[in-house]
């Protein structure tokens, strides 16, 4: 149950990394509301074929909607000071969820981070791309 739980944090945190590399790329507005949109369909719905569960499909999206707005905050926080330690911040608040009982090691929150921002700037490049 731990390596499923692990999973369904890593799975949200890199769908966070993706839709900052979108926003990132094409900006706040329709067109990127609408990647947005699509790429979470895709990605619930590649879920629930791999797991159909009517009761997992709620339990991801307020999962989801939980971390989306802990990492949102996170990046908005600390202004100039807070933009050059988000990476760092991001990952240990995932690493929290991923680990047990909240205890993150130092070398799994830089982990997950830079990953993190791997995804991240991976997402925008292909957006920029047109892929």
């Amino acid at each position: 149950m731990r390596a499923e739980r692990v999973r369904g944090e890593w799975a949200c945190f890199a769908l966070y990394a993706c839709v900052r590399g979108l926003i990132a790329a094409g900006g706040f507005n329709r067109e990127t509301a609408a990647a947005i949109e699509v790429l979470h369909e895709r990605v619930v719905a590649a879920w629930r074929d791999a797991r159909p569960d009517p009761g997992a499909d709620e339990a991801r999206r307020n999962r989801i909607a939980e971390r989306y707005a802990e990492y949102g905050t996170i990046g908005q926080a600390g202004g100039a000071s807070g933009a050059a330690t988000v990476t760092r911040r991001l990952g240990e608040a995932a690493a929290r969820h991923m680990a047990e009982e909240g205890a993150a090691a130092a070398e799994l929150a830089e982990m997950v981070g830079a990953l993190h921002e791997s995804l991240a700037e991976g997402a925008a490049e292909a957006v920029r791309r047109g892929e």
